[in-house]
C-alpha cells in the first residue's frame, strides 16, 4: 500500500514545532527550486533550515554538534542526492516518494540512502525543541496511548533507551503508530525509515555516532537519557498522533502530511 508522508513542520518558539513553518514561511521538506532544462523541469533539493537557533538546544545538544551534524552531515546527503538523481526520472518525485520508491521492496535503489537520511534528519530536528523532554502532559492523547501500549511512561522510556543503546552500529530509534492504532518502538539501521513498512512515525532519535559523539563521546545511553529528559518535543509527537490516528481508524490508504 503506497502512503504519502511528509515531515512535520518546524518551530520558532519552544515546543511548538507544527505551527512554525507557517509563521516564517519555511519550505516543506520536499521543497525544491525548479529550473528549465530544455522543456523538462529539473528539481533540486535544498538543505532545510533548522527549526531553532544553533544554540537553542544547549546544554543538552551543543551548537558545535548542530554545526557539524546539520551543517555538514545533513548537507552532504542533500548534495549527494541531487547528484544521484540529476538527469533521471527520479527528479520528478518529492522526498517522501523518493524514499518509498527508492526502498524498492527491500532492494534499495542507489539514491535510497541519501533520500532516507534527509527524511530521517528532517523528522529528527522537528522531534526536538528548546525546553522539551520529560513525561508528556497529563491527560494528553500521546501519554494515554503510551500508557495503554507500554504500561507506563517510565516503562516506555526504559524500552526506548534500551532500544537505542542496543542498536548495533548506525541507525535510528522511532516511536511509531502502527496500522492497528498501537504504539511501537522500532529500530532501523543506517538510512532505513519505518514509513517503508506503513508505520507512521511520531518521534525519532538519531543514534549514528555523529549525532552525539562531540557531546557524549561513546556514552550513547547518556545521550538517549538527555534526549528523553530534555529535548523531545511531545507537542510535535502529540499533534502528529492526532492527525495520523484519525486516518488509521478509518483505514485511509493515504496519510496526510505529518
Amino acid at each position: 500500500m503506497a502512503l504519502a508522508f511528509q515531515v512535520a513542520g518546524t518551530a520558532l518558539l519552544p515546543c511548538n514545532p507544527l505551527r512554525a513553518a507557517a509563521l516564517r514561511g519555511a519550505p516543506t521538506p520536499s521543497s525544491r527550486r525548479i529550473s528549465l532544462r530544455g522543456v523538462s523541469p529539473r528539481a533540486e533539493f535544498h538543505l532545510r533550515p533548522l527549526p531553532y537557533e544553533m544554540d537553542a538546544l544547549e546544554p543538552h545538544m551543543s551548537k558545535t554538534t548542530l554545526e557539524f551534524h546539520w551543517g555538514k552531515h545533513h548537507r552532504s546527503y542533500v548534495d549527494n542526492l541531487n547528484k544521484q538523481i540529476e538527469g533521471t526520472d527520479a527528479e520528478r518525485y518529492n522526498l517522501s516518494e523518493l524514499v518509498l520508491k527508492g526502498y524498492n521492496n527491500g532492494n534499495p535503489l542507489p539514491y535510497f540512502n541519501n533520500a532516507g537520511q534527509i527524511w530521517n534528519h528532517e523528522f529528527f530536528w522537528s522531534s526536538m525543541c528548546r525546553g522539551g523532554g520529560g513525561e508528556p502532559p497529563a491527560k494528553s492523547e500521546v501519554l494515554e496511548l503510551i500508557v495503554k501500549s507500554f504500561g507506563s511512561y517510565e516503562e516506555f522510556a526504559e524500552l526506548f533507551k534500551r532500544a537505542g543503546a542496543t542498536q548495533f552500529g548506525s541507525g535510528w530509534v522511532w516511536l511509531v503508530l502502527t496500522r492497528d492504532a498501537k504504539l511501537e518502538i522500532v529500530k532501523t539501521s543506517n538510512a532505513l525509515t519505518p514509513i517503508v513498512w506503513d508505520h507512521i512515525p511520531l518521534l525519532v532519535v538519531d543514534v549514528w555516532e555523529h549525532a552525539y559523539y562531540l557531546d557524549f563521546q561513546n556514552k550513547r545511553p547518556d545521550y538517549l537519557a538527555e534526549f528523553l529528559d530534555h529535548l523531545v518535543s511531545w507537542q510535535a509527537a502529540g499533534e502528529r498522533l492526532s492527525r495520523a490516528k484519525a486516518f488509521v481508524n478509518v483505514g485511509e490508504p493515504v496519510i496526510p502530511d505529518l
